[in-house]
Order: C-alpha cells, then sequence, then structure tokens
C-alpha cells in the first residue's frame, strides 16, 4: 500500500483560501483525470466540502507524489501553488488510512461528531467509481472508513460531542435560546436543493419552523424537495419558487439558509439591505418605484406588518432640510437620501453597504488619519462631502487592515437591536456577503464564524473512545491490505502446485493404464491431499507474518523459493484488482 493524500481543511486554512481554492463538479472530474494521467498515481479519487479538499492517490513514488497531487491541487482550484502550499498537508500509508477514519468519525470535522461527512465520503467513493478512477485500494479504504464512521456513531456517543453542520448554526442563529424555541413559528428560505440544503430544510421542518420556502435554478429540485418537506409529517408548510423571486421572498421571511454551488455571491448586501428596509416599512423589492402598489404576498405566507409610515415631507423639510439645519454641507453633489442612510447607521452602531462600498460610521477609532471622530452623529456636523468620502476610504483601509490580524469573532454575539432577519451560509464559497452582519436587525451565521465558534466547543468523553475506535481500524485495515499484497503469490503458489498434481496424474496413467475409473479418481484425490496439507502450513503461516508490520518481503521470499512465474503472479494480481467490489474475497477488510 503506497496510499498518498493531498488536501487542506479548515484546520490548515483560512476560510478565504477555502473559498477561493474550492471545486466545481467539472472541475473534480478534470482533476481526476488529470491524477492518473500523471506518472506516480495508479488511481485516486477527491474528497471536497464546504471544509475541506483533499486528494486521495495511490502512488509509486513519495516525493513525486506529493509534488504531482500538490501541482493539480493548485491548477484545478484556481490558486497559486506558491499560495496554496503553506496550507497543505500530507499524510501517507498508516497515517493517511488514520487522518481518513478520523474524518469519518467526525474527530476532524468543523463541528466534532457531525453525521454528514459518511454521506460525503460515499459521494466521493461513488465519484470514483463512476469515473474508474478508484481501483482496489481506494475502493477498500473508502468502504471501510464508511463502516468505521457507522460503528463510531453506534458504538459511542460521539453524537453529543456535536450535531450536524446545519444544527449548530441554528444554535448559533438562536444564541442561549433553545432551537425549538426560537424556530417556533418562522417562515424560512432555503436556497438550493441539494445534499446540505436539503439537510437543512428537513432541520427547520424537525425544529418547529411553520413554512419554508425553497428556491433553486432548477425548479424540479426545488419542487421535489418542497413534496418531500410536505409530507414528512412535520406539519410543515412548503412551496418552491424560482431564483428570480429571492429578493421579494426575503421580505417575507425570518430565517434563511443558503447553500449553493454558486461561485459568486447568491445575496448581495443591497439584497438584505432592501428587505430588511421595506420589513421596516419601505417597499418590497419588485415593487420600489411604485409608489402606492400593494406587497403581492406569496400564496401560504404572510408579509411582515410594516411600521407606521413617517408622515410625507413637506417644504423645507426631509432628510436634505434636516442635515442643512444640523449644519452638513451637502452641496457637492451628494444624495442627502445617502447620508440621511449614513447618519441613521451611526446612530444604530451599524453599518451600511452603498454601491458595493462598505462604509464603517461609528466605533473606536485606533488609529490617526481619519477626518470623522468616533463620536458618532455628532461627528458628522460640519463635515463636507469630500471628507465625508474620505472617512469613507480610512474606514475601508482600517477594517482590511484587521482582517490580516487574527479575528476574533463578532457575528456569533447577540446584537442590541432585534433581529428581524438570521442568515446562514454554509456555502463555500460563501453564497451570502459578509458585509450584511453590520445591517442593523439582520444577524449572520457563516462557515468562518461556525469555525471561532466550535473552536471553545468543549469536547466530549466519547472522543476518546472513537480515537480509540480508529488506531483499532487503522491497525485492522493496514494488516488486511499486508495480507492481501501477498494473495496473489498465494494464489500462484497452489496454481503451480494443482499444475504438478494434474502432470503426475498423466504420467501415472501411462504407467498403470489398466487402472479404473475409480481407482484413478482415489490416487488423484489422494496425490491432491498430500500436497493440500504441505502448503496450508506455510501459507497460512506467511499471511500471518505478512499482515504484520514489515511483512511485504515475505511475498517475495515465497516466489524466490518455489521459483514462481513473475508473470503468473502478476496475472493473478491484474485479475483481482479487475473486481475491487468482491467482498468474498479473503484479503479484504472486513
Amino acid at each position: 500500500m503506497s496510499l498518498l493524500v493531498v488536501g487542506l481543511s479548515h484546520r490548515s486554512a483560512p476560510v478565504s483560501v477555502l473559498e477561493r481554492a474550492s471545486l466545481s463538479a467539472d472541475a473534480k472530474v478534470k482533476l481526476l483525470h488529470d491524477t492518473l494521467a500523471a506518472e506516480p498515481a495508479t488511481e485516486a479519487t477527491v474528497l471536497a466540502t464546504c471544509n475541506r479538499i483533499e486528494l486521495y492517490a495511490d502512488v509509486d513514488k513519495f516525493h513525486a507524489g506529493v509534488a504531482e497531487l500538490s501541482t493539480l491541487l493548485a491548477q484545478h482550484s484556481g490558486v497559486g501553488l506558491e499560495e496554496l502550499t503553506p496550507y497543505l498537508y500530507v499524510h501517507y500509508e498508516d497515517r493517511a488510512v488514520h487522518h481518513l477514519f478520523s474524518v469519518a468519525c467526525g474527530l476532524d470535522s468543523m463541528v466534532v461528531g457531525e453525521g454528514q461527512i459518511l454521506g460525503q465520503i460515499k459521494d466521493a467513493l461513488a465519484l470514483g467509481q463512476e469515473l474508474h478512477t478508484a481501483g482496489r485500494l481506494i475502493n477498500d479504504l473508502f468502504q471501510q472508513a464508511l463502516r468505521v464512521g457507522k460503528r463510531a456513531h453506534s458504538e459511542t456517543g460521539i453524537d453529543r460531542a456535536g450535531q450536524s453542520l446545519v444544527t449548530f448554526g441554528l444554535e448559533q442563529l438562536a444564541v442561549n435560546v433553545p432551537v425549538g424555541e426560537w424556530a417556533a413559528g418562522k417562515r424560512a428560505l432555503v436556497i438550493g436543493a441539494g445534499s446540505m440544503s436539503s439537510l437543512a430544510a428537513a432541520t427547520l421542518a424537525r425544529v418547529g419552523v411553520a413554512e419554508i420556502v425553497v428556491a433553486n435554478r432548477t425548479a424540479d429540485r426545488a419542487e421535489r424537495l418542497a413534496e418531500i418537506l410536505v409530507a414528512s409529517g412535520t406539519g410543515v408548510s412548503a412551496v418552491a419558487v424560482p431564483m428570480a423571486r429571492v429578493a421579494d421572498e426575503l421580505t417575507r421571511v425570518d430565517v434563511v439558509v443558503s447553500c449553493t454551488g454558486a461561485t459568486g455571491l447568491v445575496l448581495t448586501a443591497d439584497d438584505v439591505l432592501a428587505a430588511v428596509s421595506w420589513g421596516a416599512g419601505g417597499l418590497a423589492p419588485a415593487e420600489q418605484g411604485e409608489a402606492g402598489a400593494a406587497p403581492q404576498a406569496h400564496q401560504g405566507l404572510r408579509p411582515r406588518t410594516p411600521a407606521p409610515q413617517t408622515p410625507p415631507a413637506t417644504a423645507g423639510s426631509g432628510p436634505r432640510a434636516g442635515l442643512e439645519s444640523a449644519g452638513l454641507d451637502v452641496s457637492a453633489g451628494v444624495d442627502a437620501a445617502v447620508i440621511a442612510r449614513l447618519v441613521a447607521a451611526a446612530r444604530d452602531g451599524g453599518r451600511l453597504a452603498d454601491a458595493g462600498a462598505v462604509r464603517t460610521i461609528a466605533g473606536a477609532v485606533e488609529a490617526d488619519g481619519c477626518p470623522v471622530g468616533p463620536e458618532g452623529r455628532s461627528a458628522l456636523t460640519g463635515v463636507d462631502a469630500n471628507s465625508l468620502e474620505l472617512h469613507g476610504t480610512w474606514a475601508d483601509q482600517g477594517e482590511a487592515a484587521a482582517q490580516r490580524q487574527p479575528r476574533r469573532s463578532t457575528r456569533t454575539q447577540p446584537q442590541a437591536a432585534a433581529v428581524r432577519l438570521a442568515l446562514l451560509d454554509l456555502a463555500m464559497p460563501r453564497d451570502i456577503d459578509a458585509a450584511v452582519h453590520r445591517i442593523p436587525g439582520v444577524r449572520l451565521v457563516d462557515i468562518e464564524s461556525l469555525a471561532e465558534a466550535s473552536a471553545d466547543a468543549p469536547m466530549a468523553a466519547d472522543v476518546d473512545a472513537v480515537r480509540g475506535i480508529v488506531a483499532q481500524e487503522v491497525a485492522a485495515f493496514g494488516a488486511a491490505q499486508r495480507a492481501a499484497h501477498i494473495t496473489p503469490t498465494v494464489v500462484a503458489l497452489r496454481a503451480m502446485a494443482a499444475e504438478v498434481v494434474a502432470m503426475e496424474v498423466a504420467r501415472l496413467d501411462g504407467r498403470v493404464p489398466d487402472l479404473d475409473e475409480r481407482q484413478r479418481a482415489e490416487v488423484t484425490q489422494t496425490v491432491r491431499r498430500v500436497v493440500d496439507k504441505l502448503l496450508h502450513a506455510p501459507t497460512v503461516r506467511v499471511k500471518q507474518l505478512a499482515s504484520e508490520p514489515g511483512g511485504a518481503g515475505y511475498a517475495e521470499a515465497l516466489r524466490e523459493l518455489f521459483d514462481l512465474d513473475p508473470q503468473t503472479v502478476a496475472s493473478v494480481s491484474r485479475a483481482d484488482a479487475a473486481d475491487p467490489m468482491n467482498d468474498d474475497d479473503p484479503g479484504r477488510a472486513s
């Protein structure tokens, strides 16, 4: 066994790198084809999830294999090799097996003990089988990993050490309130209809949301998921809508869970700001510019109750007049409505996305150079438009610098204002603009904040038990693989013995032609029994010795002692590898 894994995960790389290094379905296929085309690899598959990208391969050269697999990962992920290399990890032979088994048990997951990874391992194996890139070793390894993961969940309480990523994310949205109590009666929007989105929808239905809207680019999948939810017996109401309706549905729901395969943002800060603003008394996105039009509520869903409307502005009033009376210069062509929103954001201690640029208004200042002080609204008095724009640029630069420092999560902390829209982004790369968590009344939990929150989660005592299971299974798998390695030699030896028996029986027929059929059969059976008994003890013992560490040399010794034809042994190996799904093979791990 020369198993090699090269990869990166949430433990080795920042979320920003994982986002850029994510693999599409087509990229996975091309990566596996190119891996087999490379000289060091004879079989391979790829495990790609929100939190990891790992390439598994059977290689004949370690150093060449590491170099080739690393280069291929960089090439197909779109991240340069020099940038990617510091975040890559490498495991070889037994360490590679130990790593995959730990992953299958949830020990390496962002949320320890979550079971979603088993489905992803199964998908990775299915992809390798479909593309015929998974040979005997990959099939053995991944099927055994699935059995180890199931054993860990059935024999220990690892499930108590963590939950699925969806459940953990909902707990972060609910803060200190039980998820069932927090979710009761809420309306939810699920964007996407893949495995993770389906899990999210099922979890939302289970914890008690009243209504679920499913949006997906493929309408049939969204409708199918909605039908399954309605038939689930949870009492949830579910409908499917096209992706074009997402902006409208945002104004009518309390919770959004998004997990798509999109390469760009699905929800921008402006989308969310528009939805929240309408929920506070403005117009729905589809209705903006149509003053007086009544919102068209989706069937089965009720629009948010608008807040009391502000009386229409009269002459000499409104944002511009109010700001001018406060001493703010708005004569330089700055939209008074935009400035009013900036002032409101400053008053609420929030953050506002405007035309794609995020401007920080409130908060302590740690560096000199900003023309606007930290005093919030009062600081804006007397500041001209140019200084206001300079303040925005300065704030953006300060935030960029802060992002380069070790991060302390603020997204998972309760906000002072009531949460009007809760967002859970489980996609990698992200579906929802990270800037939305600065919008008052919006709470965002994404992969990055989940990683920060789970870092402090207590480890259950059952984790030690699972580690023990992993150690046992790694030893058993290694022994089985080493024993399987000698099986072709043993088979070739027995084939040679059978050939010798046949030759000697044929020679006996020539010397004693008067033997009847019964006598000939008895002589033949006797010779075969003698040969089998002579070979039984040594072949059983050599398998036992070969299964121990350092036992690979016994196959070669057996070939030398009995002068076995190497081509015969190789042909047995090829025939064995051509049927990797043969569960009756005694050399397989079980």
